[in-house]
């Protein structure tokens, strides 16, 4: 028989109407493979997280759905994602999560509780780079037995959203498995070095942009709407283009062409802003929380830190 692949379905999925369920065949343990195939949304990402191989994980998520009679997880996209009674039951998992981690505080001496286990953030790679990692670095400052994992991706959220607890994205992403709040606003600016300057001169004007080189995004690989540099620059093409913004910066420094670039970034380097009054895109930044996700202690206490990075920094993402 073919060996299954790790992240091939656990198991025969149970399904029908719902039934009652006795507690006492429930294993409050086979909540945690639960709840670390809904942050992870891989078999073995899951297996890592709790420190077992992926068919344990496996055989757990299918003696649970067995237990409650109901499938809980299902293939997605982007990986396994929680069913709506998943979602419900790993929902109240958390809690049992929560209590097991206090016992473990109580037993070492801990007077004031800790928080535990891993939150998973998802953001652009350059706002995530200079914003959300110095938050993330301040929550493990206070709960040094918390693990934070960072995602880099400019990209749309997908419309069954898994593998994160916390999304920061630029937009407003459209979902109702996500609560989302409005974070920031950051600014994006033309920018070049003296020596491209010196080169190829001052653009004086908007429509002299058209004779000049321009660093950008991809076009046909850009999948966040809001970046689409035809809305901001009507006819312009880029000439180097990347889906990084650090390759974006450094080809600007490099003298590739004028970058369209966060003022956070450009504004560490000796790029000199062009065009200031006559081109200044402002973009949303939008925090998003997996519904399952908001009760979450220490989802909470990293969407604080980020709250509180922005505030203190609001000037470097839009200059006065």
């Amino acid at each position: 028989m073919r060996p299954r692949s790790p992240d091939e379905s656990p198991g025969p999925q149970p399904a029908g109407p719902h039934r009652a369920v006795d507690p006492r065949k429930l294993r409050a343990d086979d909540l945690r493979y639960l709840l670390a195939v809904a942050r992870t949304g891989r078999l073995v990402a899951a297996a890592d997280a709790l420190g077992v191989d992926h068919t344990t994980v496996s055989r757990r998520i299918t003696a649970l759905e067995k237990s409650v009679g109901q499938r809980l997880i299902e293939r997605g996209r982007d990986g396994w994602t929680l069913t709506d009674t998943g979602r419900a039951v790993s929902e109240n998992a958390r809690a049992i999560e929560e209590a097991l981690n206090r016992v473990a505080d109580t037993v070492a001496g801990q007077d004031s509780p800790s928080l535990h286990g891993t939150v998973r953030v998802t953001a652009p790679d350059g706002f995530g780079t200079a914003f959300v990692t110095p938050a993330l670095v301040q929550v493990r400052r206070r709960h040094p037995q918390l693990q934070v994992e960072l995602i880099t991706a400019t990209r749309q959220l997908a419309l069954r959203p898994t593998g994160f607890d916390l999304a920061l994205v630029i937009g407003v992403p459209s979902s109702s498995r996500l609560v989302t709040e409005h974070l920031t606003e950051y600014t994006l600016g033309l920018y070049a070095c003296d020596d491209y300057l010196a080169r190829h001169g001052r653009p004086r004007t908007v429509a002299e942009l058209r004779d000049h080189a321009l660093v950008f995004y991809i076009e046909s690989m850009l999948q966040v709407g809001d970046l689409d540099i035809e809305r901001h620059l009507p006819g312009a093409a880029p000439a180097f283009s990347s889906t990084n913004v650090f390759a974006q910066l450094e080809a600007t420094c490099q003298g590739a062409g004028i970058g369209v670039l966060p003022a956070f970034l450009a504004q560490r380097t000796q790029l000199r802003r062009l065009l200031a009054d006559e081109i200044d895109i402002r973009l949303p930044i939008t925090l998003a929380v997996r519904r399952e996700a908001v009760t979450h202690p220490a989802v909470r206490a990293v969407w604080t830190a980020l709250r509180q990075e922005v505030a203190e920094r609001s000037a470097e993402l839009i200059p006065g």
